[in-house]
């Protein structure tokens, strides 16, 4: 199988600090992939990196075998690699429908004085999104209005306006109550299923990462010290000394 996406041999330095050394990985499509690690391991550097946010000191990051790494990120959005924050990227005053709208317009470029945002095309993609993902009594509303969990799925949502072939997820459960943490990632899930989408998620909770990733990359200090199956990744005498703290 070829890889989606790989990155190979990717350093970043800030000053002195070590935030990527060496960090090779290749994401295989249909994969659910979590990224755990302490903050200041390196998951978001990484994540930065393969979305244009960050370009590697050294390395390079291809993309279907394209050469992607000096691309920004509006170039690599177009190429299919979508993502979302850990704080909802939402306009508050707008409607739920208006927010995906715009989402797509901004996504595809024509979010301008001559080309319209509100296209038939649009709006039929935007609906079926607010349909998987549980929202379509939300989509009058102002988001300024919502609940917390909800807020989240749009901005999911969101990010799939446009089919994107890599989807990344900056901790989707933060800020969710224990009672919606499951409910929410089996929406999420089963709307991601439906779109047949490749998916890295930024996570720290071990529940989580145990009942809905397919694969674990563990980074620390930097660097990826396992990357398996859960079962075996969150076993490693390494990964339960310096991630899960849960060495005995």
């Amino acid at each position: 199988m070829s890889a989606l996406l790989s990155a190979r041999g990717l350093h970043k330095h800030f000053g002195a600090v070590v935030a990527a050394e060496q960090v090779s990985m290749d994401i295989n499509p249909g994969e659910h992939i979590s990224l755990i690690g302490s903050n200041g391991a390196g998951k978001t550097t990484f994540v930065n990196m393969i979305t244009g946010y960050l370009k590697p000191d050294h390395g390079e990051i291809l993309l279907e075998g394209r050469d992607v790494t000096a691309l920004g990120p509006a170039q690599i959005t177009r190429l299919g690699v979508a993502r979302s924050f850990q704080m909802p990227q939402l306009c508050a005053e707008m409607s739920a429908l208006d927010n995906m709208i715009v989402a797509a317009a901004c996504g595809d470029g024509a979010l301008s004085f001559w080309k319209p945002a509100h296209t038939k095309a649009k709006r039929d993609r935007a609906h079926v999104l607010l349909e998987r993902f549980g929202l379509n009594a939300h989509a009058a509303r102002r988001v300024a209005e919502l609940p917390g969990g909800v807020r989240k799925l749009l901005d999911i949502a969101m990010a799939m306006t446009h089919r994107p072939k890599i989807l990344l997820l900056d901790e989707p459960t933060s800020g969710v109550s224990t009672e919606e943490k499951f409910p929410l990632m089996d929406t999420v899930t089963a709307a991601l299923g439906s779109e047949a989408v490749t998916v890295l998620f930024v996570e720290h909770d071990m529940d989580i990462v145990t009942r809905y990733a397919t694969r674990v990359v563990a980074f620390y200090s930097g660097r990826i010290l396992a990357d398996g199956s859960p079962a075996r990744v969150l076993a490693d005498d390494e990964v339960r000394r310096y991630v899960t703290g849960t060495a005995h």
